[in-house]
């Protein structure tokens, strides 16, 4: 009953407009700050060690200017969920190679990591892009919740989405059938298939699948960031040119390459990453965790 109250009130908080919802959102996102002591710990401990050179006082400003981000792309996916496509269109402002995907003939990879505007940037491939998408994704332990994301992020019937606990198969399938894939590759799922890659510095488990997947399938992979503007300006989505240089015969060197060009988004807006996610829990043998 409380997953259904919560999804009934992010439908209809969706019909007020976006100037309004931001600004309830980063209400939320202060409250979240105060009240979310283990993940506000995490957020200054990561910051901490990817932005040891800003003094202790800027990183904390940084921390809640994040939370409050976090509470708008929490309320906010009620817009991306249920608003139409013509409303998400005057709020989704696109730009760079955006058609790259529909000129290119063969695979493409959308390589996307995990600012707080990703879920915009799943609803701008499929809005402004023919090429159908697939990825995958963390499935929810509320069938409620699970089959409410599920149908939102499918809502526009062009693209497939796969549990990550599922087989590889269907989404290999499905890259070989012409989709795109929209690929998240900066998060720390252990050690499995993974190598311990400098992240600002610090050694960190990360996923060597993008490398190893677009040299087994001959994709080209584009970058592609999204940001959350201020109030009601909506958000920005950039496709980046398609990278030239990448996969390579050593995936572990691509892997620290991807991992350089996230680290230079990040500091272009340093608030707008994920920072409550324990990115570095993985630890190398015999190092003490971090957190």
């Amino acid at each position: 009953m409380t997953s259904r109250l919560v999804l009934g009130l992010l439908w209809l908080f969706h019909w007020l407009p976006l100037s309004v919802q931001a600004a309830v959102g980063r209400g939320l996102g202060a409250l979240l700050w105060r009240l979310g002591r283990s993940r506000r710990r995490i957020a200054l401990r990561n910051l901490e060690l990817c932005l040891p050179e800003l003094p202790a006082e800027e990183r904390k400003a940084l921390a809640r200017e994040h939370f409050k981000l976090l509470g708008r792309s929490i309320l906010e996916r009620g817009l991306l969920w249920y608003a139409s496509p013509e409303r998400l269109k005057r709020l989704i402002h696109v730009e760079g190679s955006v058609s790259f995907a529909d000129r290119h003939n063969g695979a493409v990879m959308w390589l996307c990591p995990h600012f707080m505007a990703l879920d915009v940037v799943g609803a701008a491939v499929q809005l402004y892009i023919r090429r159908p998408g697939a990825s995958i994704y963390q499935a929810q332990s509320d069938p409620v919740f699970d089959a409410a994301m599920r149908s939102g992020r499918l809502r526009f019937g062009n693209a497939e989405i796969f549990a990550r606990n599922e087989t590889a198969r269907p989404l290999m399938r499905a890259i070989r059938a012409g989709a795109g894939f929209f690929n998240l590759p900066d998060m720390d799922f252990g050690e499995r298939d993974a190598a311990f890659v400098p992240f600002f510095g610090v050694p960190a488990a990360t996923l060597l699948a993008p490398s190893r997947m677009a040299r087994a399938l001959n994709m080209t992979v584009q970058p592609v960031v999204g940001e959350i503007l201020p109030g009601g300006r909506g958000y920005r989505i950039r496709f980046l040119e398609p990278w030239d240089h990448f996969p390579t015969d050593d995936p572990v060197a691509d892997t620290a390459q991807m991992n350089r060009w996230i680290e230079k988004e990040i500091r272009e807006h340093p608030a707008q990453y994920l920072w409550v996610h324990k990115r570095f829990k993985t630890r190398p043998a015999g190092e003490p965790s971090l957190y």
